[in-house]
């Protein structure tokens, strides 16, 4: 016998025993018999086919609906899912697309070019907006409409102060009201629009 040995002997554990520990580790490492890689690869799967339908929709709207009052709310609906359910970088990387397709698909005529880089900025400024409210704002849905409202409102003053600089640039100054028209109040409504639109997606989606 061993004198200088203090610590009591370690209990045995018994077949059964060991098998029911290797249960519970096999459950806790993955419900359902998913790893965590696999979860993740699932998760990625669904973003990526979010990304890709949102990203389709919104270059085909514009090729389809020729009329701002229809077309614009939906593409602000489409930007605002993108960034919730994608991320920002995703949100404004579409936020570029839909106004070259409407310059391609004839809801902006060819000689309205000047106008597109300022819609695609005015996109952008949307987008950071209500991301920047959301992540502020503890309460969800305060967040959100703060953001949706301030951002149509920033959107609608940035193409309006470009209205001037852009009908400059028009070759034909004929067209400079309509260049006006389309760069004015409508689009904070249908920013607007499209935020409720997005509201409704998302909340039925669990995503607020």
């Amino acid at each position: 016998m061993d004198y200088f040995n203090d610590e009591q002997p370690i209990e045995k554990v018994g077949k059964d025993e060991l098998e029911a520990l290797a249960e519970e580790e096999a459950s806790a490492a993955g419900e359902g018999g998913l790893t965590e890689e696999e979860e993740l690869e699932k998760v990625d799967t669904k973003t990526i086919t979010w990304f890709l339908g949102l990203s389709a929709t919104a270059m085909t709207v514009p090729l389809i609906v020729h009329l701002q009052p229809i077309s614009g709310p939906i593409i602000n609906a489409i930007l605002i899912l993108i960034l919730f359910i994608v991320g920002i970088r995703s949100a404004l990387v579409v936020a570029l697309i839909p106004s070259m397709m409407a310059l391609a698909g004839g809801l902006l005529p060819a000689i309205l070019a000047p106008a597109v880089p300022f819609i695609m900025l005015s996109n952008v400024i949307f987008i950071i907006t209500v991301d920047w409210f959301y992540n502020t704002i503890v309460e969800p849905q305060r967040a959100y409409w703060t953001g949706v409202l301030v951002g149509a409102g920033l959107k609608f003053a940035f193409l309006l102060i470009s209205v001037r600089f852009v009908t400059g640039l028009l070759l034909k100054q004929e067209l400079a009201p309509k260049v006006a028209q389309i760069m004015s109040w409508p689009q904070f409504v249908t920013a607007v629009i499209g935020g409720a639109i997005a509201w409704a997606i998302l909340k039925w989606l669990k995503r607020i």
